[in-house]
């Protein structure tokens, strides 16, 4: 405590000094801190848009079928065997003609079944969506999005009404909300989208036939994104011949899971360039610290001549480095949580939310307390070496 309180003092007793020293541990903190937690902070951002995009999903490409076409009667055969494939929609697409009356334009237009929005996270503002039975009787129903409920129909309340899709008359069954937070969503902003059973898209399209080439498969309370991904990777090896190259699974968590791989990486590298500005700013403690110890020889030839220790002399300087280390540790993190603050009020509008890291806190004060102890180590032994006479003749 005795060496506490005079390291407080010499500290205090050369302000501008021991400020300027400080500074370079302050930036050095600031910059491991707020740089860590500027990323992280991205970091969830991204990962929670990309979760917004839909829920979660696995994407099933067939490329080669081994003569063994996937229908919708299989898929739901499997949904029927396999609890862990409890939301399974078929998709395909195609571009045709929507008209009603003087208004007309191209529109997307989706073929799929009913666990298709569940999937992709689409929300229905008015109506319904898809059902069974409009798959199975190849009904001629559909659901729009809002742009094409405005730009074809003119307003949105609109369930009820026909428009003409490539040659056929479709009743509007449903509308969906305005802003669809989902991936299909992210791709058509804007522009007229509409969702029909997959039947009738095989009977409105020349193109699309009855083999399901893509499907997506949800994630099914109770079972892991990952079982499904394995249960319909093991049904379509058996039915491929055990070929893995005649189809492809990806899940979104595969994205995610590149995205914290990636942002791990940055954050080391940038970790790392904020713990040089820490050993530049210890380095510059050190050079301090030399200074110290040279203006108070005579101070450490009077302790040690009137019995101060070797040990002594070495604790009391090598806590005043110590002391000087986590003094700018601590204003360095104050700072950095008023800068955090700051950048988070900045961009407000946009959902971003920047927290200090508690790992990162805790990392910054173990590293300045090494800092600390390493650099401060040369000078205080430097003054626990010293001989007394040689350290009370000393003129300087």
């Amino acid at each position: 405590m005795q060496a506490f309180i005079m390291a407080l003092r010499s500290i205090g007793a050369n302000k501008m000094r021991s400020a300027l020293t400080m500074l370079g541990i302050i930036i050095g903190v600031m910059a491991l801190v707020v740089l860590v937690s500027l990323v992280n902070g991205a970091t969830d951002s991204v990962t929670n848009a990309v979760s917004d995009l839909g829920s979660s999903m696995v994407t099933v490409n067939i490329m080669d079928n081994k003569g063994k076409p996937v229908t919708l009667e299989d898929l739901s055969l499997w949904k029927k065997e396999n609890p862990s494939l409890g939301k399974i929609a078929a998709y395909a697409s195609d571009q045709q003609v929507a008209r009603l009356d003087e208004n007309y334009g191209s529109a997307t237009v989706y073929g799929t079944t009913p666990d298709f929005d569940e999937v992709q996270g689409l929300k229905i503002a008015r109506g319904r969506f898809i059902s069974v039975p409009d798959v199975q009787n190849h009904s001629f129903v559909c659901v729009i999005n809002e742009a094409m409920a405005k730009d074809l129909i003119g307003y949105t309340d609109c369930i009820g009404h026909e428009v003409l899709i490539g040659g056929s008359y479709y009743t509007v069954i449903g509308v969906l909300e305005a802003e669809e937070d989902s991936l299909t969503a992210l791709f058509t902003a804007g522009q007229m989208v509409c969702y029909i059973p997959y039947t009738s898209l095989i009977r409105l399209s020349g193109v699309i036939s009855s083999e399901i080439t893509t499907f997506y498969v949800g994630e099914t309370e109770g079972f892991t994104l990952e079982m499904s991904e394995n249960t319909i990777s093991d049904i379509l090896l058996s039915r491929f011949q055990e070929d893995e190259d005649a189809f492809r699974t990806s899940s979104q968590n595969i994205l995610e899971e590149a995205m914290g791989q990636i942002t791990s990486v940055l954050s080391v590298l940038l970790g790392g360039i904020a713990a040089i500005s820490l050993i530049v700013g210890g380095i510059g403690i050190m050079n301090i610290m030399m200074v110290t110890v040279t203006e108070r020889t005579r101070e450490i030839g009077i302790r040690k001549a009137i019995g101060a220790s070797r040990g002594t002399i070495l604790f009391q300087f090598l806590m005043e480095a110590v002391v000087l280390c986590m003094l700018g540790c601590a204003l360095g993190i104050f700072f950095s949580w008023g800068i955090l603050r700051l950048a988070t009020s900045i961009v407000s509008s946009t959902g971003l939310v920047f927290k200090m890291n508690p790992g990162v806190v805790v990392t910054s004060v173990i590293f300045c307390f090494l800092i600390g102890v390493i650099f401060g180590l040369s000078p205080a032994n430097k003054a626990a070496k010293m001989k007394p006479i040689d350290a009370l003749h000393y003129g300087g």
